[in-house]
């Protein structure tokens, strides 16, 4: 660590960005608390300054945090098999989405490290789930409580050797943050199929209403990307999607995700 650690939010909803760190240099204790706790805060915060971090040093940061996670079908960086590489948007990530959902336990935290961004566009969107539940009706909520999702991996999936029931798995709709222990609203369009027990056409008027609360501006935080920007958001309580406006330029971003113990 090196400088002051300065925090200046973003938005009501989410997002902050932290300055005055150096993560090439190990992460103490004391830091890596305090991160963790203006991350249960704030959902999602920015690490400026850190283009001169290595992959090692990624790796070594995100190790603080957890266990590393590794993408179970998608191909990671050559000599780095705990990074994978996000590049220009596409139709997944421009759905509001959490990672890894059809997991029966998804990892908790993601991070991703600006490495090149376009000169304009390529922004990436979150939405705050405890506010997206908290904006329902009671009576509502109270229904959604019963519910169960069926949640389930892309077709790459598959094509990668993994069989049907690997990639799918059934969670409930009002979920309970195992940190904070506040309820949040727990389906997503990328993953979920159908309500459990409900025909698609059923499920499709519930969920579809759900979906388009997530995209409701009061909910969402716009992350404009920075090259050297670390940004680490709470995959259990926010939704993300990119913005796919790049006009084809180029977009690198270096991805690891963390289960916390």
């Amino acid at each position: 660590m090196s400088g002051r650690y300065v925090l200046a939010k973003q938005a009501g909803s989410a997002g902050a960005i932290v300055t005055g760190l150096d993560l090439r240099q190990p992460a103490d204790d004391d830091l890596v608390a305090r991160l963790r706790a203006d991350l249960l805060e704030h959902l999602v915060i920015c690490i400026r300054g850190q283009a001169s971090m290595s992959p090692e040093d990624q790796v070594a940061f995100a190790r603080r945090w957890g266990t590393i996670v590794p993408h179970p079908y998608v191909e990671p960086i050559e000599g780095h098999p705990e990074m994978i590489r996000i590049y220009d948007p596409n139709p997944l990530t421009e759905t509001w989405h959490a990672d890894f959902t059809y997991q029966a336990t998804p990892p908790a935290i993601s991070m991703l490290l600006a490495r090149i961004v376009p000169a304009y566009g390529g922004d990436t969107l979150f939405s705050n789930a405890y506010r997206v539940l908290d904006g329902l009706s009671d009576g509502f909520t109270d229904a959604l409580r019963g519910m169960r999702a069926v949640h389930q991996g892309t077709e790459l999936a598959m094509s990668k050797g993994l069989t049907l029931d690997d990639i799918t798995t059934v969670h409930p709709v009002v979920a309970r943050h195992p940190e904070t222990g506040r309820e949040l609203l727990n389906v997503n369009g990328a993953y979920v199929k159908h309500l459990d027990g409900w025909a698609v056409e059923e499920s499709d008027l519930v969920l579809g209403h759900l979906y388009r609360r997530f995209g409701r501006p009061e909910y969402t935080y716009r992350h404009r990307w920075q090259v050297g920007d670390l940004l680490i958001w709470d995959n259990r309580c926010v939704q993300h999607r990119a913005v796919g406006d790049t006009d084809g330029q180029v977009r690198d971003l270096h991805r690891v995700t963390v289960a916390v113990e």
